[in-house]
């Protein structure tokens, strides 16, 4: 495997669209139901979650060094609200938090926002007050005394106390945010539900539900084991979790420190036990994959043990040399640069629009691209790009790339969060032809404060013309109809290879409906194999799956796309379970398409 091959790592592919539509066709089948990745708020059992309980008089400081304790509260409803400055959950109900602070206010209910983690400090919360423009009133609990007499265990969850402090609600603020999902508007809106119920004087309808959010640890074990932060954990994180987590990048919250993981144990475990971060998604079972970001086996035990024996520290003399990430363009300085001609206004909340702009390039002769990359300015917010050539009228290689179902043909280059950047080896090369335009495709996500994008697209050119022209293409079903309330509708897409191709890499892309997608080749000898099995498909990461050694397929090869799809209200992701759903670009359609990344061999 070539290093070129190998750092295919946005770019390639996350997305083409040269449509091959033939042999697909529907079904129900079922499948194994792993574990879903997207959760909603859920009623839970309220004799689990102390409701109708006194809550202990805790003392407590806020952000302004004001002393105060919960008796304060007598004959007032109390809303205390779990948050800390890096939970993305919390970031994107900030400005729900300020709605209900702002309406409720007028009916005389009160409101805390209480950050207990341990590692932020008082200038963080200062940072958060001032980002999220929050008018209640803020404490800081580094011991966590206030949330642990609540039994608080995740951030994003709400306390309702009446005023004899007695616990009536605890749960989410609605159901519009989630883990894997956003909807435009919540669809349930349990706070604001129950606080008419306890202002009401009546039992409450919905008096607890579980919130999803960041998990919180505050009865930590005395550090123990061998296992240390020093000799072992860090440089797990290191080659692991800092390409994303680190100052300037998408992480919501840095992972570079001791304090950054020991304060973030709790919900670091829960990604980490679940095989959601590192973000990778492929049945090790079928296909090596030279950019597999998951844990071993041994590196993921060692992460959980350490924290289940209390994040020991260690001696800082086993720590190792801190990693020099590059600062700027990845590939070097690009020959040309195109940004958006633009600015993209993002709102603090909901859900946006694909937005669409388009640069004009001024070369007067075809160029071969060696490297390119996408750098989005607003990092936190822009889910992904997709960039699209429109060939000029007239050029003799126009047909490759017709113009159709929306402008979606034509796939040039693709960035999510950390893959954003391609670089080829000598004699490989992306074909860039003469007066092309480029199409970009914005697909941004909120995240609680307002925000503006200029993407960019840097380029750097082959010398001559390359010996090997990389392709990519999208093996498509435009043709479907997801019926209503469907939980595992499989549609298929196929294409078949009219020369010897070598395979690289591939990339499913389906909307927030998809669940698994599947590759299977059917060899012309009647053998079949399964070049990729994704059995926990996430629309939140376009992931590219590079192969560490690349697949030769011999004329005749029939390569099928499985892709299924939960359009139930099951999936909370769902816009609207009662509708039939087809082909469409926007995040509330579907798409079915098996991208492929390829070159001939003839």
């Amino acid at each position: 495997m070539t290093t070129g091959l190998r750092t295919l790592v946005a770019a390639l592919a996350l997305f083409a669209t040269l449509f091959a539509v033939g042999g697909f066709i529907a079904s129900q089948d079922k499948e194994p139901e792993p574990e879903p990745i997207r959760q909603a708020p859920k009623p839970i059992d309220p004799r689990q979650w102390r409701i109708g309980k006194l809550i202990d008089d805790v003392e407590f400081t806020d952000v302004d060094g004001k002393q105060g304790k919960l008796s304060d509260y007598k004959g007032k409803v109390l809303v205390i609200a779990i948050t800390n400055s890096g939970c993305p959950i919390c970031k994107k109900f900030a400005p729900a938090l300020n709605e209900h602070h702002e309406a409720w206010a007028k009916q005389g209910v009160e409101f805390l926002l209480l950050n207990p983690m341990e590692h932020e400090t008082l200038d963080d919360c200062k940072a958060a007050i001032k980002r999220y423009g929050f008018k209640a009133r803020y404490v800081h609990d580094p011991k966590a005394a206030l949330a642990r007499a609540l039994k608080a265990d995740t951030t994003g969850d709400c306390f309702v106390l009446d005023g004899s402090r007695t616990l009536r609600y605890r749960g989410a603020v609605s159901d519009q945010y989630g883990f894997g999902y956003a909807l435009d508007a919540p669809r349930v809106a349990y706070l604001n539900n129950a606080l008419k119920d306890v202002l009401a004087g009546r039992e409450l309808h919905t008096p607890a539900t579980w919130a999803p959010g960041c998990e919180l640890d505050l009865e930590a074990a005395e550090p123990a084991g061998d296992i240390t932060w020093h000799n072992r954990v860090s440089r797990i994180i290191q080659h692991n979790c800092e390409r994303c987590h680190r100052d300037g990048e998408n992480g919501p919250f840095t992972l570079v420190s001791y304090a950054d993981v020991k304060g973030n144990r709790a919900m670091v475990r829960r990604q980490v036990a679940r095989k959601l971060m590192p973000p990778w998604f492929a049945n090790p079972e079928h296909g090596d994959f030279s950019n597999d970001m998951s844990l071993s086996d041994d590196d993921r035990n060692a992460l959980l043990s350490w924290i289940d024996n209390g994040c020991p520290e260690g001696d800082a003399k086993d720590a190792p040399a801190p990693l020099k990430w590059t600062k700027g363009w990845l590939i070097g300085e690009p020959e040309v640069v195109y940004e958006l001609p633009q600015v993209e206004k993002i709102p603090a909340q909901g859900t946006v629009s694909y937005k669409y702009q388009i640069v004009t390039t001024s070369f007067e002769e075809d160029r071969w691209v060696k490297a390119m990359e996408i750098r989005p300015t607003a990092t936190q917010n822009v889910h992904h790009v997709l960039v699209f050539l429109e060939f000029a009228k007239g050029h003799p290689r126009a047909h490759e790339q017709p113009n159709d179902r929306g402008g979606l043909n034509g796939y040039f280059m693709g960035m999510v969060p950390g893959m954003g950047h391609v670089e080829f080896d000598d004699g490989m090369g992306k074909f860039l032809p003469k007066g092309a335009k480029l199409h970009f495709q914005m697909h941004y996500t909120t995240n609680g404060e307002e925000a503006e994008d200029r993407t960019k697209l840097g380029l750097i050119f082959c010398k001559e013309r390359p010996k090997i022209e990389v392709v990519t293409k999208g093996i498509a079903n435009p043709f479907f109809s997801i019926p209503p309330g469907a939980d595992n509708h499989e549609v298929k897409s196929s294409f078949t290879l009219d020369r010897k191709t070598r395979l690289l890499s591939f990339c499913p892309h389906m909307h927030v409906r998809g669940k698994a997608y599947r590759y299977v080749a059917h060899m012309p000898d009647g053998t079949e194999k399964i070049l990729l099995d994704v059995p926990r498909y996430d629309f939140n990461w376009q992931l590219l799956y590079i192969l560490r050694e690349p697949i030769d397929l011999p004329k005749g090869t029939k390569i099928v796309c499985h892709g299924w799809f939960d359009n139930s209200d099951k999936n909370p992701a769902n816009p609207d379970p009662k509708a039939t759903v087809r082909f469409g670009e926007q995040t509330w359609e579907e798409m079915q398409i098996g991208y492929i990344n390829w070159y001939a061999l003839e």
